[in-house]
């Protein structure tokens, strides 16, 4: 038979139904007419004949669907039919539906939004053409994709794997349209950026290797689609257009597409330069420096035919000649490529924790699956009257068991569709979360084809996960048992699977609530932490200069012009000034001993954090001096280099506190530097790092466009704040001045500790919940099948705790069962959470106790019904209804 020919048969079978029908009902009325006239020839009569007919076909509703099922074409009737069939029953049953879906949109929709997350932020290639052939290229072995501009060049033009090679960093400047500067983080890039890529502009043209004739000359920028529709409403006059960056006049050449958002998939950049302008962008050009690293990124598509392991020999011979030819004893030149989404490698962090945050989604889901799988248990258990019946019918078991998957898959649809909806809400808060300021954080979390279908799989399967649990229930039900004792299994005192479903269940949810009592922990000492600097009663004021056309001398003169206007305010006790912010950046450099041989790399005492702070720097950010003196503004360029080391530095470079106090150390540079003070300890690139020596020196000897001001003071950060931005604007009203507390500042540092808590919180939460419902569940249906014993046992003066001993016994053993292998698994699980939390530590005897006072508090609210329950039993009152 055709194709043609099957689909007009089958056709025929669905349009013409009530015609097959018919004609099948007839068939089967000519079968018992004759069996019933075989039976009068027999001397039967009339009526008997009919009976045994009948009796001898047995059900004809069981024919007459085994019929229909040998026919082609009726899966789409038999799945209606299954389905009107598990409506009814669940509208009978609303508080059990309701439950169900409920338990079962928490545990699919925390996966579809962890889900969607992770495909956002890692599975999904960039938005680009061909992204499957464009990668980052790093430093192997450093998770560094950083590069400077002449080894890119060298890169570039020596390398025979790439089409073609392109490089990037993300500055912040200070953007003037006309109605005053702001600061605006955009994307400053080689000439060949846009033509790498493949992309193509949205208005206008974007800038070109054809462009760059050397430094600052290309004053070209192009826009990036959001900001050119919320700053410049969508004008396409705007072309041609000359802006101020930095006090630099740029034209607007070009817009890019709506689509583009750059190469980094969190970060949405307003704009777009070229980077032969550095020194406009940015105060100063390293674009013939080898030795520092201005290049954030470098990326590029893989010609046709060459894999990753070929590119990386040809990048390693590149490397191997600029170490030959530019030969220097820190140098680095081997190669790793990665996909150029969350930075390379130095994303794996996120990874990790999403990673992680999947594993626990994943557990919501198992405790969800095992609730309801003993929930459907419990509840075939209840219908095995009903089922006996069917069974008796003529009902085949095939059939009943299909009903009861049908009911348990609409259950888990309707549940994944309640938990895809409440997660979408979550995942467009997500996509519009900016806790960095005027950061321009892009998150692309919005669910898509992927997202849905995962989904989709994960609630298919759910179903018929937790809809499979009561199979055996129904293979072993005996019509004749169940008319005989009423029951198909009578509740027993024994391990049953409904017992073992629920532990797992309180396993489960005792690791949840294990990793939210950890986050909580790890928040805490997050921001009780010494930081080495005191972050209560502290202001910043982001005033960087150079965004304001400031260089060299007039910059150290506004610079103290600033501090001076500052601290003239009232209410201001100190105020300070650093080049770099503490937990915001670092600028690391070698030292060397004062004896040291020659001054090359590996004859370094440490690598030191180093920053460049005004006088009063110290007192106005907390921290405390140890020993020896701070700085005035006495030392200055005319004066011996002096500096105050913190005690890491004093240990490493001069082998202890003692020793530091007035020796002196080298610079990378050979200059010869005085320790004059000793510091304490601090944190000041991670939360998470071990002591690492810091040296401050000078700003007046060491001088530097940036600035932070960091102002201590007991105002309102609001009033404090407009007094700071008044005083600032009366030096210079093009002076960009953004004001704000310390905390704020360190969103980024508490970024990660917030979540954890916040989104381990929230599945701990989900875990007591299903905690909660599970014992519930549990205690109530004991209750419900021995109110008969407990009212016994009331007559006969059991006392209240025997009686409850009796209901709730059962409930209470799985919960101490369940709880202790969860924590158990969390204690085990201590790598797991150290990826996610900050200084996780479930052997904390704090969250040990924590935990087992939770699942005892979660245990006595989940009984405290079905304890009221069986206390109020009344024996007369069984006994009548007996």
């Amino acid at each position: 038979m055709n194709l043609f020919a099957y689909l007009r048969s089958l056709g025929g079978k669905l349009f013409r139904r009530t015609q097959i029908a018919g004609e099948m009902d007839e068939e089967l009325r000519e079968h018992i007419a004759l069996r019933t006239a075989d039976l009068e020839r027999t001397g039967v009569n009339r009526a008997e004949a009919e009976r045994r007919a009948r009796i001898e076909f047995g059900g004809v509703t069981r024919f007459r669907e085994e019929s229909h099922e040998a026919m082609g074409g009726n899966f789409i009737e038999t799945l209606a039919g299954d389905m009107r069939f598990a409506l009814r029953v669940l509208w009978k049953s609303p508080g059990f539906t309701v439950t169900a879906v409920l338990t079962l949109a928490m545990g699919i929709g925390a996966n579809a939004v962890v889900f969607s997350v992770m495909n956002g932020l890692i599975l999904r290639p960039l938005n680009v053409p061909e992204p499957k052939s464009l990668y980052e290229i790093e430093r192997a072995g450093v998770n560094d994709g950083s590069q400077s501009y002449p080894d890119l060049e060298d890169l570039r033009s020596r390398n025979r794997s790439f089409d073609d090679l392109a490089g990037f960093n993300i500055p912040q400047v200070g953007f003037d349209t006309g109605d005053g500067s702001s600061q605006v983080w955009g994307v400053q890039a080689t000439g060949n950026y846009f033509d790498v890529l493949g992309i193509h502009p949205y208005l206008g043209r974007f800038f070109h290797a054809s462009d760059e004739h050397g430094p600052n000359s290309a004053p070209y920028v192009v826009l990036g689609y959001a900001y050119w529709h919320t700053h410049f409403n969508d004008d396409r006059g705007v072309l041609g257009r000359v802006v101020e960056i930095n006090r630099h006049p740029f034209t607007i050449i070009g817009v890019a597409p709506e689509s583009f958002r750059g190469t980094l998939v969190i970060y949405s950049p307003n704009f777009f330069v070229p980077m032969v302008n550095q020194e406009q962008i940015e105060g100063t050009s390293y674009l013939s420096d080898r030795g520092t690293r201005d290049v954030l990124m470098m990326i590029g598509h893989l010609s046709p035919g060459v894999t990753p392991a070929q590119a990386i020999a040809d990048l390693n011979s590149v490397g191997s000649w600029l170490e030959k030819t530019y030969p220097r004893d820190d140098r680095q030149m081997s190669f790793a490529l990665s996909r150029p989404n969350l930075f390379g490698s130095e994303g794996e962090p996120v990874h990790a924790f999403l990673a992680g945050l999947m594993l626990l989604a994943g557990l919501i889901l198992l405790a969800a699956c095992a609730n309801l799988g003993s929930l459907f248990a419990a509840r075939a258990m209840d219908r095995s009257k009903e089922i006996a019946l069917r069974l008796a019918l003529g009902s085949s078991r095939k059939r009943i068991l299909r009903t009861l998957l049908t009911e348990s898959v609409l259950v888990s649809i309707v549940g994944g569709a309640a938990g895809m909806w409440a997660g979408s809400a979550l995942l467009h808060w997500l996509a519009v979360y900016q806790p960095f300021g005027n950061f321009p954080l892009h998150m692309p979390v919005s669910p898509d084809t992927t997202v849905y279908a995962v989904t989709l799989a994960i609630t298919l399967a759910s179903g018929f996960l937790f809809g499979a649990v009561s199979i055996r229930q129904v293979l072993r039900t005996s019509p004749y048992e169940v008319v005989k004792t009423g029951s198909a299994i009578q509740p027993g005192r024994g391990i049953t699977a409904r017992n073992v479903l629920l532990a797992v269940q309180i396993s489960l949810c005792a690791v949840l609530v294990t990793s939210s009592i950890v986050a909580v922990r790890g928040l805490v000492r997050a921001l009780h932490d010494h930081f080495g600097f005191d972050p209560e009663r502290s202001t910043l004021v982001n005033a960087d200069l150079h965004t304001a056309g400031y260089r060299g001398d007039r910059a150290m003169a506004m610079q103290r012009r600033m501090i001076d206007a500052v601290a003239a305010i009232p209410g201001v006790e100190s105020v300070g000034l650093t080049d770099v912010l503490l937990l915001n950046d670092v600028n690391a450099s070698n030292v060397f001993s004062d004896h040291a041989p020659d001054l090359k790399a590996s004859n370094a005492a440490a690598t030191v954090y180093m920053y460049h702070v005004s006088p009063d720097y110290l007192r106005a950010e907390g921290t405390a001096l140890i020993a020896g003196r701070s700085f005035t503004w006495d030392d200055d360029r005319d004066s011996p280099r002096v500096a105050v080391v913190n005690r890491e530095f004093a240990r490493r470079v001069f082998g202890s506190e003692a020793g530091a106090a007035g020796g002196h150390y080298k610079m990378a540079d050979g200059t010869r530097v005085e320790v004059v003070g000793i510091a304490e300890d601090g944190k000041y690139s991670t939360l998470t790092e071990h002591p690492h020596p810091a040296m401050f020196l000078p700003i007046a000897q060491w001088p530097s466009n940036s600035a932070w001001i960091v102002v201590r003071s007991g105002r309102n950060l609001d009033t404090l704040g407009a007094a700071i931005r008044n005083a600032l604007h009366r030096l210079d009203p093009g002076l960009p001045a953004q004001v704000e507390d310390r905390y704020s500042e360190m969103v980024t540092v508490l970024l990660g500790p917030r979540l954890a808590a916040q989104t381990l919180g929230v599945l701990g939460g989900m875990g007591a919940i299903l905690s909660i419902s599970g014992i519930f569940g549990v205690a109530a249906y004991t209750v419900s099948k021995r109110l008969r014993e407990l009212g016994i046992r009331i007559a006969l003066g059991a006392q209240r705790i025997e009686v409850l001993k009796a209901a709730l016994g059962p409930a209470f053993r799985l919960l101490a069962i369940g709880s202790a292998a969860g924590l158990i698994l969390g204690l085990l699980a201590a790598k797991v959470l150290a990826s996610i939390v900050y200084e996780a530590t479930p052997r904390d005897p704090l969250v040990i106790a924590s935990v087992v006072l939770a699942m005892a508090v979660l245990g006595l609210i989940a009984t405290w019904l079905p304890a009221q329950r069986a206390l109020s039993v009344d024996p007369l009152i069984l006994l009548r209804e007996e």
